[in-house]
């Protein structure tokens, strides 16, 4: 029986559909006005592991991810380039797609986006006006009556006499209450508008995913899903909506990933250690990437370093090497086969995969050992079914093969045919082996010269050379 933690219950639960066989999943998206960040790419790659995982099991899934594409910060930012916000959001979608293709991700069966769905939330907010949950303020906003709702809180555990104006809401004189927050935006210069019963104006962002989920799903569906963040006030805003206008539970289950910390500190732009996902893939193979996602349990904390990648790398490499070694037959999966319903058994445990990628590496060991191609067939099989080990073993290490050598006490570590690679850099003003000038990094290191080792590291970047230091020394790849 597959279990899930429920955020709502605040424990795991069996997972009972609401029509047998068939799963409804929705999942809060993007809001695209700049390049997807690692942070979405571990929303991205978690519910897509569900989503694979209902399906190997057997389940019809609909799953559905939207797209914000009208928002506070799409506006600003469309107004700062001089571009209109269809042109801004589109190239961003593309960018997205890009992205999340290349992390092996099964695009959702439907990704809609808010500004189609205008009538939709224009029609809600009236019925919730109608029911007395929902006010036009003297400024032309129209507001959600928080306090009209009596499960205000269920989702995140907060008391509504607990919330203090001001405390991740948005403090507004037009309000009748600082908790309440805006369904409608009333027109402002150089916004988008579109015509409503309250004058023109544009939705709020939590009306948005309370209308998308409904028109594809349902108003009542089975797994509503997210990153952790959105879980207050978003998810929450989104029960109160949805349940006062539609008089059902809007959702069985609440499921929301874990933060991406980075050197063991949340990850945020006001820090400064913000990354896209296009930064990461410049440095690391994007099945890399998903192997380091998934290998953290989607609820728990997940710590992003280059020591971390750089150990998933290795990690994720030994699949491909037994894969080459053990040529895997193409084989049907026997789930009564050991490792096989231990595989099982871990991803109907609220989708455990650290427990599952235990299971991988037990085989690939097995698969060494015996030199049984049916071994290495059920590990390919079963990581298939995660998104990884998709690519045929040969040219993949042959596209990544790397060469070592020894230098003073350090491994450096470069592409083949790249061992003793020439290049040109402002050391003297001459030219030098690249493992030379990893050495001289490596002694101003030592003296304590960090000025002098950002230098030459930085000379390194900007000639196309990223060094990445590692607990087994300094390796250096082309970028």
């Amino acid at each position: 029986m597959l279990k899930i933690y429920n955020s709502l219950t605040r424990e795991k639960q069996t997972f009972t559909p609401i029509e047998p066989g068939k799963v409804r999943m929705y999942v809060c998206g993007m809001t695209v006005y700049d390049f997807c960040h690692l942070g979405h790419a571990r929303v991205m790659v978690v519910f897509d592991m569900v989503a694979r995982w209902y399906r190997a099991s057997e389940y019809q899934v609909t799953y559905v991810r939207n797209i914000t594409d009208i928002d506070d910060k799409i506006i600003k930012r469309a107004n700062e380039n001089g571009e209109t916000i269809d042109v801004l959001t589109q190239r961003f979608i593309d960018a997205m797609d890009e992205d999340s293709a290349k992390l092996g991700i099964i695009r959702p069966d439907i990704e809609p986006r808010a500004t189609q769905h205008i009538q939709g939330m224009l029609d809600m907010i009236a019925k919730l006006i109608e029911k007395g949950h929902a006010y036009q303020a003297s400024n032309g906003d129209v507001f959600y009556k928080v306090r009209s709702f009596n499960d205000y809180g269920k989702l995140s555990g907060k008391s509504l006499d607990d919330l203090r104006a001001g405390e991740r809401v948005e403090v507004d004189t037009f309000k009748q209450d600082p908790l309440d927050f805006v369904l409608w935006k009333s027109v402002k210069p150089n916004e988008p508008n579109w015509d409503s019963p309250w004058g023109k104006g544009r939705p709020g962002w939590h009306i948005e995913c309370s209308v998308m989920s409904a028109e594809h799903l349902g108003a009542h569906f089975d797994i509503h899903g997210g990153g952790q963040d959105l879980q207050f006030p978003h998810h929450e805003n989104e029960i109160a909506q949805s349940e006062a206008a539609h008089s059902c539970q809007m959702a069985n289950y609440w499921m929301h990933n874990g933060f991406v910390r980075v050197d063991d500190e949340k990850m945020s732009k006001s820090l400064g250690n913000f990354f896209t996902i296009r930064e990461v893939l410049s440095k690391y193979d994007a099945d890399v990437v998903r192997f380091f996602i998934l290998r953290a349990h989607y609820r728990s904390p997940l710590n992003y370093s280059d020591k971390h990648l750089d150990d998933a790398k290795q990690a994720h490499d030994r699949f491909y090497l037994t894969l080459k070694n053990v040529s895997p037959a193409n084989i049907d999966i026997d789930w009564e086969n050991q490792y096989a319903a231990r595989f099982k058994a871990a991803l109907d445990d609220d989708f455990n995969t650290p427990e599952a990628m235990a299971v991988l590496f037990d085989l690939a060991n097995e698969a060494n050992k015996t030199k049984n191609s049916s071994v290495s067939g059920l590990l390919k099989k079963l990581g298939g079914i995660l998104g990884l080990l998709t690519l045929d073993a040969e040219p993949y290490l042959q596209g990544r093969r790397e060469v070592t050598r020894a230098l003073t006490g350090v491994e450096a570590k470069g592409q083949i045919g790249n061992v003793s690679a020439k290049i040109t850099i402002n050391i003297s003003g001459e030219e030098h082996d690249i493992q030379d000038v990893i050495q001289m990094r490596l002694d101003a290191k030592k003296t304590k010269n960090f000025a002098e080792a950002d230098r030459i590291r930085k000379e390194l970047a900007d000639a196309g050379i990223i060094l990445e230091d590692t607990p087994q020394g300094t390796t250096w790849r082309r970028a």
